[in-house]
């Protein structure tokens, strides 16, 4: 990451109200003194977090209900702290709540045959999904979930 890259950063960050004008002021003169690697650990640990978020949602394909638990808990323990990890685990929460109507429709559907394919598919991008999510957050990237409803 490049200096400028990595002011940039740090005015988002003070933009978002993550850091005050004296963290700022702080940060900024250690990047121009070559100081910079607070930065990118603190950019580091932003984007394990918002990438477990999604991955975790995994979980659940060996343990029930703990892809459900696991993301939840991880947002609601960190986005007071990293302000990225609550965009992404609002849509993360979307995705979960949009796959469980989705899952329902389809169950109730698989009665007269039409929901199979559904529940099918449903199943598909329940693991494509996180996939993709992780990968984008891992990249400082926020991925918006297709065919997730926006409830939060």
């Amino acid at each position: 990451m490049s200096i400028s890259d990595e002011l940039g950063k740090l005015n988002e960050l003070r933009a978002q109200g993550a850091l005050s004008e004296e963290e700022f002021e702080s940060a900024k003169a250690n990047i121009l003194n070559g100081d910079s690697s607070s930065m990118r650990d603190a950019w580091e640990a932003t984007k394990l977090w918002t990438m477990l978020i999604h991955a975790t949602q995994l979980c659940g394909c060996l343990v029930p209900l703990v892809g459900w638990i696991v993301p939840i808990v991880i947002w609601q323990m960190q986005k007071d702290k990293i302000p990225e990890c609550d965009a992404h685990g609002r849509a993360v929460a979307n995705w979960l709540i949009s796959f469980l109507i989705y899952s329902v429709v389809g169950f109730l559907l698989a009665l007269i045959l039409i929901g199979i394919p559904i529940l099918i598919v449903l199943s598909i991008l329940a693991v494509v999904f996180p996939v993709i999510g992780a990968i984008k957050a891992n990249n400082g990237e926020l991925w918006e979930y297709p065919m997730a409803i926006r409830f939060l």
